[in-house]
């Protein structure tokens, strides 16, 4: 099977507006949730949320940013990054890379909401006429994909799987497909996600969905503590670019670790709630684990979903345990998600590379503000940073959605050389 290797990140966060600031909070426990500023915050039940450090729009041009949604803003900003990373000049010709080779595999799990709405209350306060002619390639949930392929001239194909808070992992689990299918030598992968508005914010709160410490928002985002009471939204994007370990030793890349394999599977239990028995979520890291050619005692740690919700916590630390057996007591579990937020259709991007990053370094980051850990849990979660052993490793990120989507992504630290 074709070994398939990262050579680049590119990342734009609540936690930096690089891939290396965004490691390093993450290596400091920095939360990134803070109260909005904007005047229809105060009017919320929940008047906070991690959204991106700074605004995407100040990397590009003035009028190309008018005509691009926040989340096609953020997806070039960490795509641009990590194509440069990876060697190669965004919106510029590459002569040692064939077009037709080229492809994208980048997520959204809501697409452009934000331009939806903001033109819809165009047409009603302004008329017909103000509508902006650019508001279909705005909202389109395949912008950001095809807006970086048309910038580094993708012609393999470009790809935008939809599967809500798991859209990311499965976008990076089509890319390894790509390559290893032969449809692709390298490929763009991540995802995005742009939706820190009053409607989806107020929606997901009239669901119970996120936490309303609205007088602390850094703690609200707390994974498996006994006071959790929902997830932070975020927004953000990560960008990677994989291509065949031969492809980039070839070129003489430089390489963050390798995609060993990825494990989908369907709940098929409800539109909102997990199936509370785990079995979805085991076989995704089950199917992981055999596509990557794994056992169980290989995986030294797993970045959870760990939302911060009362049920899927549990939910999901029972099914870690399903899935690895007695192993799970030698595996390092966090939860960044209580740092960054819940980037939704991106969260599995900036997991995943969390997820590498581990590897790369040694060191999980620890999962903050973890007052009192959830009695009775059959996972061990970092609540500090913890090192990992020498030698070989190999670890999971889970993602799972709306839906009963589950996708798990196996890594490994082989072939590193960065």
């Amino acid at each position: 099977m074709t070994t398939v290797v990262i050579t680049g990140f590119g990342a734009f966060t609540p936690l930096g507006a690089d891939a290396a600031t965004t490691w390093r909070a993450m290596l400091d426990g920095v939360s990134g949730a803070r109260t909005l500023e904007q005047d229809w915050a105060a009017e919320l039940p929940v008047t906070f949320a991690a959204q991106a450090i700074s605004d995407p729009a100040d990397k590009l041009p003035r009028v190309q940013a008018r005509r691009l949604d926040r989340s096609t803003q953020l997806a070039l900003a960490s795509a641009e990054e990590a194509w440069t990373d990876a060697g190669f000049t965004f919106g510029e010709p590459d002569d040692s890379l064939d077009e037709d080779r080229i492809g994208v595999s980048v997520a959204s799990g809501i697409g452009g909401l934000n331009s939806l709405l903001d033109q819809w209350d165009v047409q009603k306060d302004k008329g017909l006429r103000r509508v902006s002619p650019f508001t279909i390639p705005m909202l389109i949930s395949n912008a950001p994909a095809a807006n970086i392929g048309l910038r580094i001239g993708a012609r393999a194909g470009i790809h935008t799987p939809v599967s809500a808070c798991a859209s990311s992992n499965e976008a990076i689990s089509l890319a390894i497909d790509m390559i290893r299918l032969g449809r692709a030598d390298i490929v763009l992968a991540g995802g995005t996600e742009a939706v820190i508005h009053p409607l989806p914010i107020n929606a997901f709160a009239q669901m119970q969905a996120l936490s309303r410490r609205n007088d602390d928002p850094a703690a609200a985002s707390r994974p498996w503590d006994t006071g959790r009471d929902g997830f932070v939204m975020g927004e953000g994007s990560v960008s990677m670019v994989i291509e065949s370990l031969e492809h980039a030793q070839a070129r003489g890349a430089m390489i963050y670790g390798t995609l060993a394999g990825a494990g989908i599977s369907a709940d098929n239990h409800d539109i909102v709630e997990p199936d509370p028995s785990g079995r979805g979520q085991s076989s995704a890291m089950l199917r992981a684990l055999k596509e990557a050619g794994l056992q169980a005692s290989d995986i030294k740690h797993v970045n959870a979903h760990g939302t911060s919700t009362p049920k899927g916590d549990v939910t999901e630390a029972n099914s870690i345990r399903t899935a690895l057996g007695e192993a799970t007591d030698d595996v390092v579990v966090t939860s960044t998600k209580s740092m960054t937020g819940h980037l939704l259709g991106g969260a599995g991007a900036i997991e995943t590379f969390a997820t590498v990053m581990a590897l790369n370094t040694r060191t999980v980051p620890g999962t903050i503000n973890i007052d009192e850990l959830e009695p009775g849990l059959p996972i061990d979660v970092a609540t500090s940073n913890r090192q990992l052993p020498e030698g070989d490793l190999a670890a999971l990120n889970n993602s799972f959605g709306f839906g009963g989507h589950n996708v798990a992504i196996a890594v490994t630290n082989q072939h590193q050389s960065r």
